[in-house]
This record gives C-alpha cells, sequence and structure tokens, in this order.
C-alpha cells in the first residue's frame, strides 16, 4: 500500500468530513474503505461528495485568486465516467453552455478521470476552452501573441482560422498516449461581448471583443493525493484581466498607444501619463460593455471588498488565509484597496489547483 497516498487521503476525509459535520465514527469508516481500496490497487475512488466538497475547498485555498468568496457556489460536474473524445467533447459543451448561462454566468468545474498508476486517461491542450488564436504574418502579428505557438500546433493537427483578431481556437484532446484531436468550438455556445465606451464613439470602431467566461482548462485539480489532470473551471471575469492584460500588454494586444492616440493624449512623453489614462478607459470600456450585453463581471473595487469579506469569514470559521499578494493586488490602483497594504501567507494547501506540463510542448 502506497503510504504516502493513503496519509494524503486521511488529511483530506479528516478535514472534509468535519466540515461537512460528519462524526468520527463516520470518518473512521471511510478511511478503512480507502486503506483497502489503496492495499489492493494504489488507489482510491472519491465518493460525489467528496470530490464537489474537494474541488470547493481547491478554489477556497487558491492562493492566487481574489473571487473566494463564493467558493461554496461552485457546480460540480462529474465526468469521471467518460473515456472518448466524443464524450469529453459533449461533456466541454456541456459546461460552457451551463457557465454561461446567457450571460448570467456560474462558476463551474468539470471533473474527468484522474491519473492512474502514472497514466493521464484524459488531457486537454488548451490553456482556456475559449481563447483567440495568434498568428505570425511576416513581420505582423495578427490576433492574440500568448496563442501564437498553441495556434501553429492546431495548424499542424489541420486545423485553419481565418487570420483574424478573434478567432476561436479548437478544442484539442488527448485520451492516453493516442493522437490529439481536435474540435471547433460550437459558435452557438459562445457568448462574445462587442466592446463600446460610454463616452467614446470612436471606441466601436476599433472592432474589439471578447469572450464572457474564462473557463481554465489544462491546470490539475489534486484532491487527497488523486490527481485529476482534466478538470477545466471557470468564475467571471475582473474587469481587469481583460482590460489591463489581455488587452493592454506589451505582449499580448498592445492597445494602449491605439487608446491613448485616439483620446488625443501625448504618448510620446511619460509624464503626460497617457498609458494610466488609456488604462483606465480601456477598463471602463469592458465594464460597460459587458454589463450593457447582460454578462456577470466585477470590477476590481467591488472585488476588493468581497476578498475582505472572505478573509472575515474565513477567520470566524478558524481557518487561517493564504494568498499571492502579487496576484491578488489589482493591476491597476492596487494602492487603493485594502489587499495593498496587507501581507500573506503563501503556503501552498491541499486540495489545489496547480500548473503542469503541456503534453504539446
Amino acid at each position: 500500500m502506497s503510504t504516502s497516498l493513503f496519509q494524503q487521503a486521511e488529511q483530506f476525509i479528516h478535514r472534509c468530513f468535519r466540515e461537512l459535520g460528519k462524526t468520527e465514527q463516520e470518518i473512521h469508516e471511510r478511511l478503512a474503505e480507502i486503506r483497502m481500496q489503496i492495499s489492493e490497487s494504489n488507489h482510491y475512488e472519491h465518493t460525489y461528495e467528496e470530490l464537489e466538497y474537494g474541488a470547493k475547498m481547491a478554489w477556497r485555498q487558491s492562493n492566487r485568486c481574489i473571487g473566494r468568496l463564493f467558493w461554496d457556489s461552485l457546480h460540480v460536474f462529474d465526468f469521471r465516467q467518460i473515456s472518448s473524445v466524443e464524450g469529453v467533447y459533449e461533456a466541454l459543451c456541456k459546461h460552457l453552455s451551463y457557465a454561461t448561462n446567457e450571460g448570467k454566468i456560474r462558476s463551474t468545474i468539470s471533473v474527468f478521470k484522474p491519473r492512474k498508476h502514472n497514466q493521464d486517461p484524459i488531457r486537454l491542450l488548451n490553456h482556456q476552452l475559449l481563447r483567440y488564436a495568434g498568428y505570425e504574418e511576416d513581420d505582423q502579428i495578427i490576433g492574440d501573441p500568448a496563442s501564437i505557438s498553441f495556434t501553429k500546433y492546431c495548424q499542424s493537427l489541420g486545423w485553419r482560422g481565418d487570420y483574424t483578431d478573434f478567432d476561436l481556437l479548437p478544442w484539442v484532446i488527448q485520451i492516453e498516449d493516442q493522437e490529439p484531436e481536435w474540435y471547433e468550438v460550437p459558435k452557438s455556445l459562445v457568448k462574445e461581448v462587442p466592446l463600446t465606451h460610454p463616452d467614446y464613439e470612436w471606441f466601436a470602431d476599433m472592432q474589439l471583443k471578447w469572450y464572457s467566461v474564462p473557463v481554465i482548462s489544462d491546470m490539475m485539480l489534486e484532491i487527497g493525493g488523486i490527481e485529476y489532470v482534466a478538470a477545466p473551471f471557470n468564475g467571471w471575469y475582473m474587469e481587469t484581466e481583460i482590460g489591463a492584460r489581455n488587452l493592454a500588454d506589451e505582449c499580448r494586444y498592445d492597445l494602449l498607444p491605439q487608446v491613448a492616440s485616439r483620446m488625443g493624449l501625448d504618448i510620446k512623453r511619460n509624464r503626460s501619463l497617457w498609458k494610466d489614462r488609456a488604462l483606465l478607459e480601456l477598463n471602463a470600456a469592458v465594464l460597460h460593455s459587458f454589463r450593457e450585453n447582460g454578462v456577470s463581471i466585477v470590477d476590481h473595487h467591488t472585488a476588493a471588498n468581497q476578498f475582505k469579506l472572505f478573509e472575515e469569514k474565513e477567520h470566524a470559521c478558524g481557518r487561517s488565509i493564504t494568498g499571492d499578494w502579487t496576484w491578488l493586488i489589482p493591476p491597476i490602483s492596487p494602492a487603493s484597496t485594502h489587499i495593498f497594504h496587507q501581507s500573506y501567507d503563501d503556503t501552498i494547501k491541499s486540495p489545489n489547483f496547480f500548473y503542469q506540463d503541456s503534453p504539446y510542448k
């Protein structure tokens, strides 16, 4: 029997069952079952209750996430019975439809078969279920520069995009050691938001848009020593993720010079603070557009206030707060939030989400 695996399972079951209000007898009986499973197969299976609560705990303990106040509302799809590429595709469609909810975004995770005996039964090669392609054309980049390598990989599999700035990449699914297969994302399931500005009419002329649901699909969910290597999950956007990073970073769409120029700002001198002013208006456009289109989004000040409430609730439950300060502070006006003026213990607790190597790289 794997002593290490049982120890991880034991730690999880004690915490999970006690938080769920179960008795010591129930803990003892469940651990006996797990011990037997591990001794027979060096593996054990979570019940749905354990899977559901473990996924919620993983969100609650995600040090880089500012939106943890709503951890207990996470909806968990159990797709561990699926073993075919077609089945995974259909499950991803179900996830995207449920999570999008016509714009009233629902926090959702879909959990597929876990790693067993060092074999990955299912891998999703996409970083996010929705992501725009990036192309290198001569000295020009079309689309999202962060997607160039994955776009080339998709093209090597036979996919072809339209070479626009906003081509949705296909889903690439791998079953065990078989060749990966790609599927176009059904456009009927994708709600994209055209970006406009509440004050600048010219903003619409830039023909920008963004997808409504950020579904991270390449991280591993670990619960009690069991590793779910395919477990896409989503919350809803904080506006700075789009307006201050995706559209503004120089290594992404790099739109600050264009926005500032249209605003009539002096982009040749830093002291004009053109980057700051353009950044603010880009984020204002994102907030305005999502709300005009009925899509859930939160501004960074509200998110910081929600995180403060999360901290208070966790302290009331006797649980210590962990966090990665460099990720928790918003990328604009961080000093205006309480997070900026605090420090956090960055200890990684289990259950949790972890980065993993990409099969295609």
